[in-house]
């Protein structure tokens, strides 16, 4: 690891992992009310594997927050693995099944932001945080 993350001020470490629990807890709570309202296949237009790629999430997300407030890595580690895997099964759903593209897409533009920031600054934080 390059030398200079180890200088990560600790109220960005605290700030990054608070934003990133916060904004999984809002994907959790949308994938738990999908689960709730329409069960396992809550999208009727995507093949069953991604209904419940997207039904696990609620699981997914939460367990990564509850590890990032608790300040252990694999809160860092679980959050980078859902937010790489969703934002590919995202931008697959957008473009392989819907024929849209980013611009028409406000969700996938927010999730493609949140991506950016928890793969960025994983790396410098992670370090911080204990096993």
């Amino acid at each position: 690891m390059i030398g200079w993350t180890r200088h990560t001020p600790r109220w960005a470490v605290i700030s990054a992992c608070g934003i990133a629990a916060v904004l999984l807890f809002v994907g959790a709570s949308a994938h738990a009310a999908d689960l709730l309202r329409h069960g396992l296949h809550p999208y009727d237009w995507a093949p069953g594997w991604l209904n419940l790629y997207w039904s696990s999430l609620a699981l997914f997300d939460t367990l990564a927050a509850v590890f990032l407030i608790r300040g252990k890595r694999r809160g860092t580690d679980l959050a980078r693995a859902v937010m790489a895997t969703d934002l590919v099964a995202d931008w697959y759903a957008v473009h392989g099944i819907q024929h849209s593209n980013f611009a028409a897409q406000p969700g996938l533009q927010r999730l493609t932001v949140f991506a950016a920031l928890v793969l960025g600054t994983a790396p410098f934080i992670r370090r911080h945080l204990t096993n």
